[in-house]
């Protein structure tokens, strides 16, 4: 009974109404208008509808325009073979950003004659590495130019020191995100080795990945003389002390690629993390849309007791959104899971008003746009001395029906309250909320889950916070008749909404960083960094297609290569063994 009095204070207010209705989430007009729409009770109110709600970027070869004042501004770095070249053709031909190579760079302007060409030229006859202050002039000039300016640019392999990235700092040179692209030892040196050259067309082969067209042209093949396995080595090693000099300098905008793929899944990838850059900025500048003006990145300080309301209300709007383009996508089994600490019964800060007000914003939205919805709430599990249920759920349906639900006619009519069982699907219900489903000591709900899902059929089913693994009886024992089929049956539920805080193994504080996945968006790990001024903010660090593993994080946050992350590690971990 303690979280029922630590929450009751906000329980009795109405939900604000910037949770828009589903009608306008959705709605196809560009330009912002004012329209009638009819509510529950007859009455005509008046919302303002937002722009459509982009959807996710498809990999295609079309150019992509830069609409916002902005342009890009990416650095993208690898090693030897790490398939840099291949990414940065593809980036150029997709978001048309200037590619600007030093190489490239010291021959045009050793061509071109220019001061600064003559004085390169000087160093690479007497075979000395063409000084920092030369290289950064031709870099600054070359960015300075204004198709640079005005279509963004993609500096290729550099800075590769730490006094070439403090120069370009002073120069105030930043980039948006620094690419940097990972690729196991063994497979770059395998790359390297095995690669040949055509000297008449200059074209490269590999004598088992992209192995010569015929035994004529494999035979004038040749192998360049700093393709030997000695020689690669020795660049790697060069490079990755280079690489580790620079990491610091752009640690805030740095992600980390798994390059030791195709090249179509690492450009998706890429892409992708372009694309919500531009997006992003769509974002930020574009004050005629209400709900998209109001995204403000991850909120901080959530570490903070009680959340303030505009913290709770970002989050009730980031699942409300990210569950109705789900459904408008044709899912039905979804499943939300958010952990902010009101919402995380493994703290004791925890808040089941968070949750209920969380479940009524859902449930008003889909009802303001004239579904029927039922709030459901499992039962006593169990018969006799064993009958009882989750302590997290205890008093739920009660709060729930004293809650403010606006007009008189919205609970009983628009909004239902129900048990958790076939036997509760009604043929009116339009869609199903499920508060916290979730197994209790010697009892299992996914019986129940599953007879309301076949009720159900292709009305949407939507899961919040569940806990559906097995949980051991009294004796200690776990169920095992139909665990696996259990199991298999949980993880039909696709997540729409995730949301998971991270702190160092153990313990609650302070926060480290987050997971986000807002559908149909992919996975973005955050890392929380502390500013000059003393405030905080969340930097996306990397992204991933399906939900990264604890060790994935864990290589994520402390930087380390595909090499290394193969030894075991855990400095960072996560509140909640269920979670994963």
């Amino acid at each position: 009974m303690a979280s029922l009095s630590l929450c009751s204070a906000h329980l009795s207010s109405t939900p604000s109404r910037s949770s828009l209705p589903i009608s306008s989430l959705l709605s196809p007009p560009l330009s912002l208008f004012q329209s009638p729409i009819i509510r529950r009770n007859s009455s005509i109110f008046f919302t303002v509808t937002p722009r459509q709600i982009p959807q996710p970027f498809p990999t295609c070869t079309s150019l992509v325009k830069c609409c916002v004042k902005e342009p890009l501004k990416v650095m993208i770095s690898g090693a030897p073979a790490s398939g840099k070249g291949t990414q940065c053709e593809l980036i150029v031909q997709k978001f048309g950003l200037v590619h600007i190579s030093t190489g490239d760079l010291l021959r045009a302007e050793v061509s071109s004659g220019t001061e600064i060409g003559k004085k390169a030229k000087e160093f690479m006859n007497s075979g000395s590495l063409v000084p920092d202050e030369i290289v950064i002039a031709m870099v600054a000039g070359r960015l300075s130019r204004e198709d640079a300016k005005k279509n963004g640019w993609l500096l290729d392999g550099f800075p590769r020191t730490s006094a070439q990235a403090q120069s370009l700092d002073k120069l105030n040179v930043k980039p948006d995100i620094f690419l940097l692209l990972d690729v196991p030892d063994e497979i770059l040196i395998e790359r390297c080795v095995g690669r040949r050259l055509d000297p008449v067309t200059g074209k490269i082969y590999h004598i088992k990945s992209y192995p010569p067209e015929s035994d004529e042209l494999k035979a004038r093949l040749v192998t360049r003389p700093d393709d030997t396995e000695e020689k690669v080595k020795a660049r790697l090693q060069i490079y990755k002390q280079n690489s580790e000099a620079i990491i610091s300098a752009y640690s805030d905008v740095m992600i980390t690629i798994d390059a030791n793929r195709p090249r179509e899944m690492v450009f998706e990838e890429t892409q992708t993390l372009l694309s919500q850059i531009n997006l992003n900025r769509m974002i930020k500048t574009d004050k005629a849309s209400p709900v998209q003006d109001n995204w403000r990145g991850i909120p901080t300080r959530l570490n903070n007791i009680p959340h303030s309301r505009d913290i709770r209300s970002y989050f009730y709007e980031d699942v409300l959104q990210a569950t109705v383009r789900s459904i408008k996508d044709g899912n039905t089994r979804l499943r939300v899971d958010i952990n902010i600490p009101e919402l995380n019964p493994e703290m004791d800060v925890y808040r089941i008003g968070t949750l209920m007000e969380l479940v009524r914003t859902l449930a008003l939205s889909f009802a303001d746009d004239g579904k029927r919805v039922k709030v459901c709430v499992q039962g006593s599990m169990g018969e006799g001395a064993l009958a009882g249920m989750p302590l997290q759920l205890a008093g739920t349906r009660k709060i729930l029906e004293y809650m403010d639900w606006g007009d008189d006619e919205t609970l009983g009519t628009f909004v239902k309250l129900g048990a958790i069982g076939g036997k509760e699907v009604d043929e009116e219900d339009d869609i199903f909320i499920l508060v916290a489903p979730q197994n209790a000591v010697g009892n299992c709900i996914i019986d129940d889950l599953q007879a309301m899902t076949t009720a159900a059929g292709k009305r949407p089913v939507v899961l919040i916070n569940p806990r559906l693994k097995d949980l051991p009886a009294s004796s200690g024992i776990m169920q095992t008749m139909g665990r696996e089929k259990r199991l298999e049956y949980a993880l039909t539920f696709d997540n729409c909404y995730v949301f998971r805080l991270l702190y160092y193994a153990g313990t609650q504080y302070p926060i480290m960083g987050a997971l986000r996945m807002s559908y149909p968006y992919r996975y973005e790990l955050y890392k929380r960094v502390t500013e000059e001024n003393g405030k905080e903010k969340y930097v996306l660090i990397s992204t991933y297609s399906e939900r990264p593993t604890p060790d994935q994080i864990n290589d994520a946050f402390s930087g380390k290569s595909r090499e290394e992350s193969k030894k075991p590690s855990g400095i960072w971990g996560f509140l909640g063994s269920g979670f994963f």
